[in-house]
């Protein structure tokens, strides 16, 4: 693919003090930016703490790169003096590439650098093996950027569940899909040509709420995934938690008192078991009311006046709430977001998870803020994550 792209830097892990300074202080710029924008320098000088001419250094960097620009100036006042030019993120020249890999298809989208969702289609999967999946993605991918030929790709963001270890780019196991030490950088990087970035599902979205969504600025996200895949992901001072190879989070098979779902495993009523959109759909089925696998068949049938579809889908979000107090009495987050399909598209579905998670709690409890386009948002934070923590680390090249 012969195009202009932007290189992100391939760790996000800082070397020396000084770079640790200089990057810590451009990402709060930007951020600034990001969050407040149309905003004047001095403004952002204020909420970094940041010297004004460190601040007007950083922007005209941000400036020559494309990733800010000036907007336009206020109406002059009848006061003396040259107006303040404000700055806004430039959502014009770049885009980000997010793909997520599901038990039933992989969603690829594209993505600009305010994390909206400007194209997205979804591949399914012939087979699930790697490379299949893999390539598929990777053609999807071309075919998109194709259609944009006046923006630069950033870079590609996957994201995932099951056990995904940010720093070497492996899917180390995903068990859903029969996938084992995948090394998903390498191989899509081979195959687009763009700088890749892995995580998984839960942490990419506790990235894209606390950039784009409403637990930006909250002191402590914890973020539960209930899909075919349930884990779980938190963050504290604005830092997601990853611990030894990324298994931070894997809660598949936590113990459910009194759940009598199987599990691949061997046992019954692991919490993945019990809340997975398969048991949930396969449910369904026995009552009659759909004969596939999507669980958005049994939403519709719900919001279509269904009563048995419509407690099927309280009672799996009011299981989630539950799995979300209990993770919540261990951490005690200031936010509470959950991605259940029951809560983020009906209002009384959010209420019975409310009610289980528990009214007396101070946490705010939230359904995702990107309910229709949960999962393009997931991939295309990867790499935003990484653009928002380290911009001095974005340079324009040709590929």
């Amino acid at each position: 693919m012969s195009r202009t792209v932007a290189t992100l830097p391939a760790s996000p892990v800082p070397r020396g003090a000084d770079r640790d300074r200089r990057r810590a202080s451009a990402s709060a710029v930007l951020r600034s930016v990001l969050e407040h924008g149309p905003v004047a320098r001095s403004t952002i000088a204020r909420l970094t703490g940041l010297s004004p001419a460190s601040v007007t250094d950083y922007c005209a960097h941000f400036t020559r790169l494309g990733l800010v620009r000036e907007a336009e100036p206020p109406r002059r006042s009848k006061g003396a003096g040259r107006p303040h030019v404000p700055l806004d993120v430039d959502d014009s020249r770049f885009v980000v590439v997010g793909l997520h890999v599901a038990v039933p298809h992989t969603t690829v989208a594209l993505l600009d650098l305010r994390g909206r969702v400007l194209r997205r289609r979804e591949v399914p999967h012939e087979r699930t093996d790697p490379q299949g999946v893999l390539h598929r993605g990777a053609r999807a991918v071309a075919e998109m950027l194709a259609g944009v030929p006046d923006v630069r790709p950033l870079g590609v963001g996957l994201a995932a569940g099951g056990w995904v270890d940010r720093d070497s780019g492996v899917i180390v196991e995903h068990g859903l899909l029969g996938w084992r030490d995948v090394p998903v950088r390498d191989v899509l990087g081979a195959l687009t040509g763009l700088p890749v970035h892995v995580d998984g599902h839960a942490r990419a979205l506790v990235n894209g709420e606390r950039l784009f969504g409403r637990a930006r600025g909250s002191g402590s996200v914890l973020h539960l995934f209930a899909g075919n895949v349930v884990d779980a992901a938190f963050a504290t001072h604005d830092e997601v938690h990853h611990g030894p190879r990324s298994q931070a989070g894997a809660i598949a098979h936590l113990p459910v008192p009194g759940g009598g779902e199987p599990c691949p495993c061997g046992r019954t009523g692991c919490l993945q078991a019990e809340l997975s959109e398969q048991t949930l759909c396969r449910r369904a089925r026995a009552a009659g009311i759909t004969d596939g696998a999507d669980p958005r068949h049994v939403l519709s049938a719900a919001n279509d006046g269904d009563p048995v579809a419509a407690a099927l889908m309280r009672e799996r979000s009011r299981a989630t709430g539950r799995a979300a107090g209990l993770l919540a009495d261990v951490l005690n987050p200031e936010t509470v977001v959950v991605t259940e399909i029951g809560a983020m598209h009906r209002q009384d579905c959010l209420d019975a998870l409310r009610e289980a998670v528990g009214t007396d709690r101070a946490a705010d409890v939230l359904p995702t803020s990107f309910p229709d386009s949960v999962l393009a948002v997931a991939g295309g934070s990867v790499v935003l994550d990484v653009l928002y923590r380290d911009p001095l680390g974005t340079s324009a090249t040709v590929n």
